[in-house]
C-alpha cells in the first residue's frame, strides 16, 4: 500500500516540506516548463521552486500549446534561461521602469530540455540569458555533467538573486536542502561517503 502524500508537495506525508516552502514575491515571473520524465523524482527542484513563488507557476509536458499566450503575458518580457551562445548574461533590474524579465526555465536533462526546444520553436526562438557566475551546486547527491550545472531550483535561486538584488531568494532552498539531508539520512553516512564522496 502506497504511502499517503502531501497533495501540495508531493512527499510523503511524513516527511511534508510545506513547512519550509516560503511565499516569496518577486518582480520576474518564472515559469518552469517541466519535461513528464521529471515529475516522478524524488527531488522534484522544480515543483518546489513554483511553490515557494509568489510569482511563478509550474507546466508539465512536451508540446505547450498556448506558449503564445504564455509569452504574450502583458508587462513582461520573455526569455529562456539556457546556456547558448547568443545567451545574455544576467544583471540587475536598472530604473523602476524596467521591464521585469518573464524567466522561462526548462526542467529536465540537458537531453529532454533540448528536445523541449525542438517541440517547441517558440521557445526556441526566445532571446538567452544565463548566469555570469554559477555558485556550486548544493545537489550533493548527484553528481554533475559538468562544471556549473545546477538543479532547476538553484538555477531560479541565483537568477533571481541577480536580477532583484539586493532582494535575496535563498529561503527557496531551505525545503531542498532538508530534502537532501534526508535522502543522506535514509542512506546512511557510510553508503553517502562511498558513493558520493561525503566527509
Amino acid at each position: 500500500m502506497p504511502r499517503p502524500r502531501c497533495e501540495r508537495c508531493q512527499r510523503p506525508l511524513d516527511h511534508c516540506l510545506c513547512p519550509l516552502i516560503p511565499a516569496l514575491a518577486s518582480r520576474t515571473r518564472v515559469v518552469v516548463l517541466q519535461h513528464p520524465s521529471e515529475t516522478g523524482h524524488a527531488l522534484n527542484t522544480a515543483r518546489l521552486a513554483a511553490l515557494g513563488l509568489v510569482n511563478a507557476e509550474l507546466r508539465i509536458g512536451e508540446v505547450f500549446d498556448d506558449l503564445d499566450e504564455l509569452l504574450a503575458t502583458p508587462r513582461y518580457r520573455p526569455v529562456l534561461l539556457f546556456p547558448g551562445e547568443q545567451a545574455q548574461e544576467l544583471t540587475t533590474y536598472g530604473e523602476a521602469d524596467d521591464v521585469p524579465l518573464l524567466l522561462v526555465v526548462p526542467d529536465g536533462t540537458w537531453r529532454k530540455a533540448r528536445k523541449l526546444l525542438y517541440l517547441n520553436p517558440l521557445l526556441e526562438a526566445l532571446p538567452r540569458v544565463t548566469l555570469a557566475q554559477v555558485a556550486p551546486s548544493r545537489y550533493r547527491l548527484r553528481k554533475a555533467p559538468e562544471p556549473g550545472a545546477l538543479s532547476t531550483l538553484e538555477a531560479v535561486v541565483q537568477a533571481l538573486n541577480v536580477l532583484e538584488q539586493p532582494a535575496k531568494f535563498d529561503g527557496l532552498l531551505r525545503p531542498f536542502e532538508a530534502l537532501i539531508e534526508g535522502q543522506i539520512d535514509a542512506m546512511g553516512a557510510e553508503v553517502f561517503a562511498r558513493n558520493h564522496g561525503g566527509d
